[in-house]
C-alpha cells in the first residue's frame, strides 16, 4: 500500500463507533466542506476520478467478489430470503456492469454550469438559469452493493458530495468497493470526503443522517417499503423516493401475439427482485382465450405461481384466486397476478387504483390507444411495446441511476445526473440599474 492510500479508512476492520451522533456529525461537516470543492471541480478532474475508480475496481475484482461471498454466506446463515440474496449477490457480469457504468458516466456531458433559457428583458438584462449541484446527498440503501459505486459516480459527476449508508448485510462488499472509490478520488486529487461510506451498522446512524439539514441537502432512500416509509416519516431533510413497484403490462386487443408473449414473460421473469418487474398482467378479454394458455405454459417453465381473477381461473383452471391484496402487492418473487379486462379504460382504471406510479406498459398495434395510454397513465415511466424491465438508468442512457423517483417534484423516474442538480437564476447585464 502506498503512503497516499494508507490514509484510506472505513474498511471491514474499522472499529465500532461509540458515539454515533458525533461520528455522523463529523461525516456531515467533512461532506459540507468537500461539497465546496466539488462544486468548482472541472469536468476533466471528475472524469479522471471516475476512470481511476473503474481501474481500481477492475484490479480489485477478486477482493470485491470474495468480500461479497462472505456477505452472502452470512446472509444465508441469517435466513435472508431469496429476493434479498439476489439483490446482494455480485458476480463477474454485475462487476462488469459497474465498471461500464463508471465509463458511461465519465462519457456523459457534464450538466453543471449549463445555462439555458437566456432571454433579453426590456431593461437590457439577460435572464437565464444555470444548472448547479444540490450539495450534500445522503443515500440510504439495502442489499445491492453495486449502489455504492453507482451512487458515488453520479454524485461525483454532478458535482455533489455524498454520504452513503448501505445495509449491514452488504457491509464487507460495500467496504471493498468504497476502497476503490477512495483510491480513485485520491488519484484525481479530489477530497476523500466527497464520497463517505458510513462505517457503522448501528441503525442510529440512519436516524442522525436524515435529521441534519445543516449538513445534508437531500436524502435518497433505496430499499424496502418499510425503510422508505420510515425515512419519509422521520426525515428533516427533503427526500427523493419511491415506495414500491407495482408494475403492470396491459395486452391490448390489437397486440401482436409474439410481442405480447415475449414482453409479458420478460417483464416478469428476467429478474424477480427488482422494482421494475411486472407484478400484475392485464389482458384484454378478446385475447384471453387465445393467449392465457400459452402464457401460463411459459410461466410454468419459469416456476411462476399465477393468481387470477374469476375469468382467468375459468380459462386456465387450477390456479389460485387473486384477492384484493394481490392487486396491491409488490411480490419481488415468482408470483404473478392476472386480470382480464374489457378494453383500455378498464386497464387504465385498474392501474390508477392499484398501481404505484412506477412503470406501466401497453402492448398494442393501435397508435391511438398507445398515445392514450402514454397520456393517461400517471406513472414515472410509461412504455409502449417494451418490457418494464427497461426502466432503469443504465438502459435509459444515464450511465447509472441513483434510484427511481415516483415523486412529482424535482425528479421523476430514474434519477441520473440532472436529477442530482438544481437550477439557479443568473442575470447578465452591462451596467443596468433599475429605474
Amino acid at each position: 500500500m502506498t503512503a497516499q492510500s494508507s490514509r484510506l479508512t472505513y474498511d471491514s476492520t474499522t472499529p465500532a463507533v461509540k458515539d454515533v451522533d458525533a461520528y455522523m456529525d463529523g461525516l456531515g461537516r467533512a461532506a459540507r466542506q468537500a461539497a465546496v470543492q466539488m462544486r468548482r471541480s472541472p469536468t476533466a478532474v471528475k472524469n479522471a476520478a471516475l476512470s481511476a475508480m473503474a481501474e481500481h475496481l477492475q484490479s480489485a475484482r477478486h477482493r470485491v467478489l470474495e468480500a461479497n461471498q462472505r456477505d452472502l454466506s452470512r446472509g444465508c446463515d441469517q435466513g435472508l430470503d431469496a429476493a434479498l440474496l439476489d439483490r446482494l449477490a455480485l458476480n463477474d457480469a454485475r462487476l462488469e456492469a459497474m465498471i461500464e457504468g463508471l465509463i458511461q458516466v465519465a462519457a456523459l456531458p457534464d450538466p453543471v454550469g449549463e445555462i439555458d433559457g437566456l432571454r433579453a428583458r426590456p431593461s437590457g438584462i439577460q435572464v437565464g438559469q444555470m444548472r448547479v449541484p444540490l450539495g450534500v446527498i445522503g443515500i440510504i440503501y439495502e442489499s445491492r452493493p453495486n449502489v455504492t459505486m453507482e451512487a458515488a459516480s453520479l454524485c461525483l459527476k454532478s458535482g455533489n458530495a455524498c454520504i452513503l449508508r448501505g445495509g449491514s448485510e452488504a457491509s464487507e462488499s460495500n467496504a471493498a468497493i468504497a476502497t476503490c472509490i477512495r483510491q480513485g478520488l485520491l488519484d484525481a486529487g479530489l477530497p476523500e470526503a466527497a464520497v463517505q461510506v458510513v462505517a457503522t451498522t448501528d441503525r442510529a446512524a440512519v436516524g442522525r443522517l436524515i435529521s441534519m439539514p445543516e449538513y445534508v441537502d437531500v436524502i435518497i432512500p433505496r430499499g424496502g417499503k418499510s425503510l422508505i416509509e420510515r425515512i419519509s416519516r422521520e426525515a428533516r431533510v427533503p427526500v427523493i423516493k419511491h415506495l414500491d413497484g407495482v408494475c403492470h403490462v396491459y395486452l391490448d386487443a390489437s397486440a401482436d401475439p409474439q410481442k405480447a408473449l415475449a414482453i409479458a414473460i420478460n417483464a416478469k421473469t428476467h429478474r424477480y427482485g427488482t422494482c421494475n418487474t411486472m407484478e400484475t398482467l392485464l389482458i384484454d378479454a378478446s385475447l384471453a382465450e387465445e393467449m392465457l394458455p400459452a402464457l401460463a405454459a411459459a410461466y410454468a417453465e419459469h416456476g411462476v405461481e399465477l393468481r387470477g381473477c374469476e375469468r382467468t381461473r375459468a380459462i386456465l383452471g387450477g390456479i389460485v384466486s387473486a384477492t384484493e391484496a394481490d392487486w396491491h402487492t409488490e411480490y419481488l418473487a415468482p408470483v404473478l397476478a392476472i386480470r382480464v379486462v374489457k378494453g383500455i379504460e378498464e386497464a387504465i382504471a385498474h392501474i390508477e387504483r392499484y398501481g404505484s406510479h412506477h412503470t406501466d406498459a401497453i402492448v398494442t398495434e393501435n397508435y391511438g390507444l398507445a398515445r392514450r395510454f402514454l397520456a393517461e397513465v400517471d406513472s414515472s415511466s410509461v412504455m409502449v411495446n417494451a418490457s418494464t424491465r427497461f426502466a432503469d438508468g443504465f438502459e435509459y442512457g444515464l450511465g447509472a441511476e441513483i434510484g427511481i423517483s415516483t415523486d412529482k417534484l424535482h425528479a421523476r423516474g430514474p434519477v441520473g445526473l440532472e436529477g442530482l442538480t438544481t437550477r439557479k437564476y443568473v442575470v447578465l447585464g452591462d451596467g443596468q440599474v433599475r429605474q
